[in-house]
């Protein structure tokens, strides 16, 4: 006799996060694996005593984390792809029914933060994952594009 299945959609009472992804996933040991509450320190001088809370520095690098490792450039398609996997949520700190920051909340943190924390983020973050045994040195990519030097954007637009 053939099955048929059809949607019933409940609500569910009982449900944790961290019982649905897995313990080899990627982002559940990214998340176990590193202490990100570094950041808050080293971003504090950025930010204004007073107004509105701003959306939190460990969760605007972890969606730059992931916007590389998943290849999305658009922090729209960023914020969608998040909302639809459990492991981001997961990595994120954000539950099943809590709202991901709202897109343009991405761009403003990526104008104040300079570069040097960028690169301490990374190099901090490479440490760890190195000392974690997450990276090794047996396979090696390289990516180059060329680049002509002191060229106006003019000069590069004309045919």
């Amino acid at each position: 006799m053939q099955g048929h299945k059809q949607l019933v959609n409940k609500v569910v009472l009982r449900f944790q996060l961290s019982e649905r992804v897995p313990k080899q996933n990627i982002y559940r040991r990214l998340a176990e694996l590193l202490d990100w509450d570094f950041l808050y320190a080293q971003t504090q001088v950025l930010y204004s005593l007073t107004g509105q809370p701003s959306l939190a520095p460990v969760v605007f690098f972890k969606l730059m984390l992931v916007s590389r490792l998943e290849n999305l450039v658009s922090d729209r398609r960023l914020i969608e792809h998040c909302s639809l996997r459990l492991d981001i949520l997961y990595f994120l700190g954000y539950e099943v029914d809590e709202e991901l920051p709202w897109r343009s909340t991405i761009s403003c943190p990526r104008q104040l933060y300079p570069a040097t924390v960028f690169e301490h983020l990374f190099e901090h973050v490479f440490a760890h994952y190195v000392a974690a045994r997450l990276v090794t040195g047996h396979t090696q990519a390289v990516d180059s594009a060329f680049v002509k030097a002191n060229a106006s954007l003019e000069g590069l637009c004309e045919k």
